[in-house]
């Protein structure tokens, strides 16, 4: 049976991946700074993107997706292993985007991949201390747009 402590541990981390989707698709980047550790490092190079270390992402981030009128991360089958102030995770992550076309149409393109997480319990509670991307898929890919 769970403690109390776990469970609130386990709500708070499922809360930080949904405060993670949330801020992405809101375009709400400043949001990120209660997810991730300052220092966290982030790899999202398996769907085309970047690497490297949170600031450096998050100004990628603010700069690449209004490129995409609209998407969502839809974000679920959680494993969780929390042991004291650490865990790790793997979660799952079905993201479509819209992407405008240079004969003025759109295209919606499909992709699906995992999150494996560290995270670490810090004062202002649990953050992301290192964020991985893993390709399950990728599907209506415009052409030129590399994902991986």
């Amino acid at each position: 049976m769970l403690s109390l402590q776990q469970i609130s541990d386990r709500l708070e981390v499922q809360q930080l991946f949904t405060d993670y989707a949330t801020a992405i698709d809101r375009k709400n980047f400043d949001a990120l700074d209660a997810v991730f550790t300052p220092d966290a490092y982030i790899d999202y190079r398996a769907m085309g993107g970047i690497d490297g270390r949170y600031p450096e992402v998050k100004a990628w981030l603010a700069q690449v997706l209004p490129n995409f009128p609209n998407y969502f991360h839809m974000v679920s089958n959680i494993a969780l292993k929390i042991e004291g102030d650490r865990a790790s995770s793997t979660i799952v992550c079905f993201n479509p985007m819209q992407m405008n076309l240079p004969d003025g149409k759109s295209q919606v393109m499909f992709l699906g991949l995992w999150y494996d997480d560290k995270l670490v319990r810090t004062a202002q509670g649990w953050r992301m201390s290192e964020r991985v991307e893993r390709k399950c898929f990728d599907y209506n890919v415009p052409g030129g747009v590399g994902t991986g």
